[in-house]
């Protein structure tokens, strides 16, 4: 059986605490929040992953 499976099974038997519900649909939101952003304006070109050139290169003919 597949440990997610496993997970939800072990929460129907035994669900988490009020608070820790609460925290999970918190943590899942910013999650879902962030995801929104990210889909609306795009990715900050300050955070784009280029490469930098580390000195000179060499070429063999």
């Amino acid at each position: 059986m597949p440990p997610f499976l496993m997970r939800m099974l072990l929460w129907v038997r035994n669900p988490p605490s009020r608070n820790q519900q609460i925290a999970i649909a918190v943590i899942c939101g910013v999650g879902l929040c962030f995801a929104a952003v990210e889909h609306v304006f795009g990715w900050p070109e300050w955070l784009r992953a280029t490469r930098v050139p580390h000195g000179p290169r060499l070429t063999f003919p």
